[in-house]
């Protein structure tokens, strides 16, 4: 080879190697960016940009400041449709940030001892704190939250109750089969063709369900209307595919311990993440997720393990 074949060759290997770099700089970059984003919900910082393996501080992000705040906002829109009329109304965002910040596993959302509201006799505007109580179970005892999903049912049957709390843990989602304002809503109406599928016959059948809840009691004394929650409507009943449930308690522990729970971590997971559900072609890695999530109950696990994917920064 003569001096200028070899003069070539090794301007060739190192163009070839400073471009290597180039594009791995780029994908890193990238990939810094894109962790950061989902997230945490802003750019990276620079040590992320530099980082060799930003995949390798996922576990130090979930366990910042930033991420508890934009997920607790996350869970709190999931779970509900619309935003509360005021903070106490939102008790999912308040111990959704309690539990990642204590490090609790994701169950104790909806069993754990607490009660999510504002103290007694607290200034107009004060924010709700978490507390423990012995009769708390996660935020769906905490009164502001009843209030909001008691619902209107003639009887005081808490059918909204029912399905929000089923919407919360294992992620049911139902459509109304009419909104006519002339339609029969009364126990009879909801028995007959079109509704009773959801209403009394299926799994998640609401009507039997809202039977081993409180039942909502509205009083007027003195023009003011005052609603409180009496025992159940009717209790046990048979529901979730042959368990006998007596309470809210029994009802909550089935769905908790439910594979469906577990499916329903994976999928916030998805959402939180990629802005959407699981796709087909991601079988191998929500069962990853999946597998996370049993071993430490922890929500940050399911995340981790999705966003720690290869797949993920591609």
């Amino acid at each position: 080879m003569n001096l200028r074949k070899a003069i070539v060759v090794v301007l060739s290997l190192t163009a070839a190697a400073a471009s290597a770099q180039t594009v791995t700089a780029d994908k890193t970059e990238r990939c810094a960016t894109r962790l950061s984003i989902s997230l945490l919900g802003k750019s990276p910082v620079s040590a992320l940009m530099s980082s060799a393996d930003p995949q390798t501080q996922i576990d130090a992000m979930l366990q910042s400041a930033d991420f508890q705040e934009r997920f607790a906002r996350f869970v709190n829109a999931t779970f509900n449709d619309d935003p509360g009329a005021n903070s106490a109304e939102d008790p999912a965002y308040y111990l959704t940030k309690y539990v990642l910040a204590n490090n609790l596993t994701w169950d104790q959302m909806f069993l754990g001892a607490y009660k999510v509201d504002v103290a007694a006799g607290s200034p107009a505007g004060t924010q709700p704190t978490v507390t423990a109580d012995t009769n708390g179970l996660g935020y769906f005892r905490s009164r502001p939250w009843l209030l909001r999903y008691a619902g209107n049912e003639l009887a005081g049957i808490k059918l909204s109750t029912a399905y929000r709390i089923m919407n919360n843990t294992i992620g049911l989602k139902l459509v109304a089969s009419t909104n006519s304002p002339t339609a029969d809503v009364s126990a009879t109406g909801r028995s007959g063709a079109g509704c009773s599928a959801c209403h009394f016959d299926g799994w998640f059948a609401l009507d039997k369900v809202a039977s081993v809840l409180s039942r909502k009691v509205t009083t007027v004394t003195n023009g003011n209307t005052v609603i409180s929650f009496g025992p159940p409507p009717a209790t046990p009943q048979e529901i979730l595919g042959g368990m006998m449930i007596s309470n809210d308690k029994e009802l909550i522990t089935a769905l908790v311990k439910s594979e469906a729970f577990e499916f329903r971590a994976c999928r916030i997971a998805f959402e939180y993440l990629y802005g959407r559900a699981e796709m087909t072609c991601e079988g191998p890695i929500f069962d990853r997720c999946m597998t996370a999530f049993k071993a430490t109950g922890t929500i940050q696990s399911a995340l981790a393990s999705v966003a720690k994917d290869a797949a993920f920064c591609q």
